[in-house]
């Protein structure tokens, strides 16, 4: 069953949220797996997307071209809290699922899921990075799952993804997930 992209992303910022919120300062430049990426920047990353994917909600332009340093502004973690809530009522409005949406065209559908799957790995990522546990709901990870192996040559293409890692047998959805996003989990447990 497909469910919608506004109620996966609620189950998903449920978990990314209070993670970021939680996030210390002190771990503000640690490493992540997301290599171009220190803590800092990976959640100045998410703010980026989180913003501009409300605009895409809205099949309105979105701007990528630049990415402020939201962390260094008071008060970042409630504004990333009220952006999200922004973000999950914007794919949730009717018709934020239907036609196409950004310069690429690309159905609404799809769109909606790059944003879920930002909130889903870059919170595994960050969890990872300042060694905690993200346990992702199963239900987000399995709605991903099929988009995220049809967008991955695309995504590959444009850097945007590392060539996929091989697992073991009997790795689970969400190691799945990561590796075809070419991430190893095996290379970053939890804390």
């Amino acid at each position: 069953m497909d469910h919608r992209i506004g109620d996966l992303l609620r189950a998903a910022a449920d978990l990314a949220v209070p993670l970021v919120e939680s996030t210390e300062d002190v771990s503000l430049g640690a490493p992540t797996p997301c290599a171009e990426y220190d803590v800092r920047a990976l959640l100045n990353h998410l703010f980026s997307v989180v913003v501009n994917f409300q605009a895409l909600a809205a099949k309105q332009e979105a701007d990528f071209s630049t990415t402020p340093d939201r962390v260094a502004e008071p008060g970042w973690r409630g504004e990333f809290a009220a952006e999200t809530r922004r973000l999950v009522e914007a794919w949730a409005a009717p018709g934020a699922e239907e036609g196409t949406a950004g310069a690429m065209g690309l159905p609404a559908r799809t769109v909606g899921s790059m944003v879920l799957l930002d909130l889903t790995v870059h919170g595994w990522d960050l969890a990872r990075a300042t060694g905690r546990e993200f346990v992702p709901d199963p239900v987000v990870v399995a709605g991903l799952a099929d988009e995220v192996e049809r967008m991955a040559p695309m995504a590959r293409k444009m850097n945007v993804f590392a060539e996929a890692v091989d697992l073991p047998a009997g790795a689970s959805a969400l190691e799945r997930l990561l590796a075809t996003t070419g991430r190893d989990p095996r290379a970053w447990p939890a804390g």
